[in-house]
């Protein structure tokens, strides 16, 4: 008598190995058999038409502070994800002295766009170093598994204080100090060490990151630590990344390539394609592939679609920079558009510009060419002749009236989606070939973070609806493929040795998916976040059910309110 029977299912099991009908039996929080089936069980669901798979891992979010008041960690688990790997990007809430709670926040707030107002209310602080973190964290009920790594960031202000925090250099004290509890945090169940170099990454202070620019031998110290513990990686956020440096990516890979050829450290970091450098991706990959055969171990987190940021007239949109939008920016959304709609305020918008001259200015610059209406079900791979740039020339208008007149549209709730990265040539094929190399992982969806203008925690969907479905402008790829690269390749980068593959033994963590009905719905804006603080949403339909740990989580896009989510802790 099992706890637990899925009957007749396709399974594609997470090892790539070719999909095969089969049934599925749990008991307690395991996988007990795979197979033709004849027990009985107290549950059974006919999964007879749907894929099941392995929960997705997503190795790249930013719930460090939610997940400390909050048990369903949305959008991410409406999403086929079962286990989440936080403190990605330096950033992170551990160690911490009391008196650094607030700048912690303004941190977080500034790099990750999660409102400050919201952490400040929701975050206890029931911790100071890394083991008490990962100890609150445990303690805290979710309906999803979730795994975190010691941030640069929190680290260095931590030991250097005010020195850490302004980045200045580190003494060969600081760097014992700093190795030193890196370990103690990996020996405690960290699941990695985190750092950010790049300058798109500023608190609201406008400072960059603790660690932005630390030395080569600060970095080794780090990833020191790593090899003396025996298990974790180092994640980076390289400098160059959003293409504010065009020489910065290949210094980046030099001095990775050394730091993990001489400590044996794996090194996982985001690589993308700027659309102000659109072919350095193909350089890229080619040092990757010369550092691997050296003898580092080199994983390019990689984007499973655009790289969008959101414009609506609810949030962020092309004109926020602008002083003359600056009355209208706090309003609530109907008294907003009663104002914007009227034909002197756009007169005066449009005749107005960013007066900023930072890496965000040279990021948003010109977004035009890249920037689409995102239509319902969403269009992550549109014709380049459906721009905004493109649509302007048809109307024989500016890009700029353009976009506010389509903005105005739906009462205000349109979307158009500027894609910072990953298609400057208007299609995904560069992108393709990412997912495709060997060592790459499907990575920075950023789950968590920049709630008022990005919402990628659905990549997991689309990964499956585009890439394996729909995609007709170029090649498709292997289901099997697919949902290894986002279930086992992604667990057993990050030391999740019992996730991510449908096995006897292993921890029961499962989808069940409508495949032919799977979609990503278009995001809303929802104010649910402590303090009645905003954020975006997306939603997704086909998943028939999502298990953790046995239990079931989520049934035809509802929360059973259960929460067998456990905080996984690295081991060796």
């Amino acid at each position: 008598m099992h706890d637990l029977l899925i009957k007749g299912g396709t399974v594609v099991d997470g090892s790539g190995t070719v999909a095969r009908t089969a049934d599925v039996a749990v008991d307690g929080d395991r996988i007990s058999a795979v197979g033709r089936l004849d027990g009985r069980a107290h549950q059974v669901i006919d999964a007879d038409g749907l894929l099941v798979t392995p929960g997705f891992v997503d190795i790249h979010t930013h719930y460090d502070g939610q997940a400390t008041w909050d048990a369903e960690l949305a959008p991410s688990s409406w999403h086929g994800v079962t286990a989440v790997v936080m403190g990605n990007c330096g950033v992170g809430f551990a160690p911490v002295a009391a008196d650094r709670h607030d700048w912690l926040i303004g941190l977080m707030e500034g790099v990750e766009d999660i409102p400050g107002s919201a952490l400040a209310d929701g975050i206890r602080w029931d911790w100071e170093s890394f083991p008490e973190y990962l100890d609150a964290l445990e303690r805290t009920p979710h309906a999803i598994d979730l795994g975190a790594q010691i941030a640069h960031g929190a680290l260095r202000a931590y030991v250097m204080g005010e020195r850490g925090a302004a980045n200045e250099p580190a003494t060969v004290e600081d760097i014992a100090a700093m190795s030193r509890l890196c370990r103690e945090a990996l020996e405690a169940g960290a699941l990695g060490v985190s750092t950010s170099r790049t300058l798109l990454h500023l608190a609201v202070d406008g400072e960059p990151v603790p660690g932005t620019y630390a030395a080569e031998d600060e970095l080794i110290g780090l990833a020191d630590a790593v090899n003396a513990a025996g298990r974790g990686l180092l994640e980076v956020a390289p400098a160059g990344v959003g293409g504010e440096d065009l020489l910065a990516p290949a210094k980046e890979l030099a001095w990775m390539r050394r730091v993990s050829a001489q400590t044996g450290c794996p090194i996982s970091f985001i690589m993308a394609q700027p659309n102000a450098d659109p072919d350095s991706w193909k350089d890229m990959l080619a040092l990757c592939r010369d550092a691997t055969d050296a003898g580092a171990k080199l994983h390019p987190q990689v984007f499973g679609r655009p790289v969008t940021i959101l414009y609506t007239f609810e949030n962020l949109n092309p004109f926020s920079r602008y002083p003359s939008f600056a009355p209208y920016a706090a309003m609530a959304h109907t008294a907003r558009m009663a104002e914007l709609v009227k034909p002197e305020v756009r007169d005066r918008i449009l005749a107005d510009h960013d007066p900023n001259d930072d890496a965000w200015s040279v990021l948003l610059g010109d977004p035009w060419p890249n920037t689409y209406l995102l239509g319902d079900p969403p269009n992550y791979e549109p014709e380049a002749s459906r721009s905004i740039a493109a649509m302007a020339r048809e109307r024989n208008s500016s890009p700029e009236a353009t976009a506010y007149d389509l903005l105005l549209e739906n009462d205000g709730h349109n979307f158009l989606f500027f894609a910072v990265n990953a298609y400057p040539y208007g299609h995904l094929e560069p992108l393709r070939e990412m997912i495709e190399y060997e060592h790459s992982i499907i990575g920075a969806a950023d789950g968590g973070a920049h709630v008022g203008f990005i919402c990628d925690a659905s990549v997991p969907t689309t990964m499956l609806t585009h890439w394996v479905r729909d995609r007709s402008r170029g090649p498709k790829l292997p289901l099997e493929f697919i949902v290894h690269k986002q279930t086992r390749a992604a667990a057993q980068l990050f030391g999740l040795h019992d996730h991510g593959l449908i096995q006897p033994g292993l921890r029961a963590n499962l989808n069940l998916i409508d495949f032919e009905n799977l979609n990503v719905r278009p995001p809303k804006m929802v104010y649910d976040l402590p303090t009645g603080a905003p954020r975006l949403l997306q939603e997704a339909v086909g998943y028939e059910a999502t298990i953790v740990g046995g239990r079931v989580t989520r049934r035809q896009g509802v929360y059973t309110g259960e929460v067998p989510g456990i905080l996984v802790r690295s081991t060796t």
